[in-house]
């Protein structure tokens, strides 16, 4: 079974489980009644990071053993200029929680700095999950789920006031975000448009895919470069290639100098989009 189709799996399940804790009602009235989030902005020049804070990769293996404190990490990553935090709350291969989620809110909150839920979601209900949490967004993925329904989990994300990182793997993911974003032009919503170069069976990653694939991304949304960037090299290419942002996430977690790696990052990439 592939990555993906276990995941599937494995978040239908939680969606069950946490229906039987709390009815979607009592989630959405906890949703509605949390205070705003930091909002997300981007930096007028050019380029900006996504630090993600993870335990585990299923390509990697643990990645705990430089995160013995995630809370210094966190501050880490905003001291060095991060735009957003992501956070792993997948708990089966990445050993996330949404614990770990409510903690990332709390400590960015001073830095006003969004911290954003990255999972596998399949359902409306842990849209509200992310912001009942604390997030300021979500990661959705384009395959995950039928087109409707990911369209309604943007829509509550909309209505939340949540921002939706939409991952593409493939150029037929392309197509059906391009669809999307023709569809929802004009919105009052916040989509930033990412593209993993990763490959779901594998777990290897493919760089020229970034390049190969840009000119097929909708025009309109901000494009990030998921995966693959470990170097401020690999972030001046995938800058010049005019993708806006990166998500790192296995690299910074390898880091023991956080902040100093997510400032050389951003920098080499703002030198390559100037």
């Amino acid at each position: 079974m592939s990555l993906l189709a276990d995941m599937v799996r494995s978040s239908f399940r939680r969606v069950a489980e946490a229906r039987k804790r709390v009815p979607e009602a009592a989630l959405r009235a906890a949703a509605l009644t949390m205070p705003p989030p930091p909002l997300l902005r981007l930096e007028p020049q050019g380029f900006d990071l996504i630090a993600e804070l993870k335990l585990r990769s299923p390509s990697v293996g643990d990645l705990s053993a430089s995160t013995i404190d995630p809370v210094k990490r966190l501050e880490a990553y905003a001291e060095g200029g991060a735009a957003i935090c992501s956070i792993l709350t997948e708990p089966t291969r990445f050993d996330g929680d949404l614990e770990h989620l409510r903690l990332a809110a709390e400590t960015l909150s001073p830095y006003g700095v969004p911290a954003m839920r990255k999972d596998f979601l399949v359902d409306p209900y842990q849209v509200l999950e992310a912001r009942a949490y604390g997030a300021s967004g979500v990661l959705l993925i384009v395959r995950m789920v039928p087109h409707e329904r990911l369209m309604t989990m943007m829509d509550t994300a909309a209505e939340l006031g949540l921002f939706v990182l939409l991952e593409a793997f493939s150029a037929g993911d392309l197509k059906i975000a391009d669809d999307i974003a023709r569809k929802r032009e004009g919105r009052d919503e916040q989509v930033l448009m990412g593209l993993n170069c990763r490959d779901l069976e594998t777990l290897d990653i493919d760089f020229n895919r970034f390049s190969l694939l840009r000119s097929r991304m909708p025009f309109d949304w901000p494009c990030v470069a998921e995966s693959g960037v470990q170097t401020p090299r690999d972030a001046a290419r995938v800058a010049s290639l005019g993708y806006r942002l990166a998500l790192v996430g296995t690299s910074l977690m390898q880091r023991h100098d956080a902040a100093n790696a997510v400032r050389e990052l951003i920098e080499a990439g703002r030198q390559a989009s100037a």
